[in-house]
């Protein structure tokens, strides 16, 4: 099963206080103080570009943040089928997550570490202690 932008929408709106918006024309999911966690990510021009002759992996993205860069590279390392990364966001803790092929079960967890990452420490203590 294929895996879409509302199954993301619907990992989303099961933690707690995310709201969902709209930031450079692309569905975005955020946590309390508008920190983007998790967000439609196509690439853009210069990404197409960075790749050359190679051929880019086939859409749609989600990009997710991660705690740092360590969790990044844990992240990628986890799920090397799902996740990847790209020039544009080398040192930035963040993946791309193909949605064509990530389980849902993936999705849960990259979700769910995306929204630990950026949350409020208030809410992620009351979330890990429910």
């Amino acid at each position: 099963m294929v895996l879409t932008f509302d199954d993301v929408a619907a990992v989303a709106a099961a933690l707690p206080e995310v709201t969902e918006g709209v930031r450079h024309g692309h569905r975005t999911w955020m946590v309390p103080g508008a920190k983007a966690f998790i967000w439609e990510r196509p690439f853009s021009q210069a990404d197409l570009k960075r790749f050359g002759d190679i051929t880019p992996p086939e859409g749609p993205f989600l990009g997710a943040r991660v705690a740092d860069l360590e969790e990044k590279d844990v992240t990628l390392a986890a799920h090397p089928r799902s996740c990847f990364t790209i020039p544009h966001f080398d040192g930035y803790a963040a993946v791309l997550v193909r949605l064509s092929v990530v389980t849902a079960a993936e999705l849960g967890e990259v979700v769910e570490d995306a929204w630990l990452a950026c949350a409020p420490a208030s809410l992620v203590r009351q979330y890990l202690d429910s």
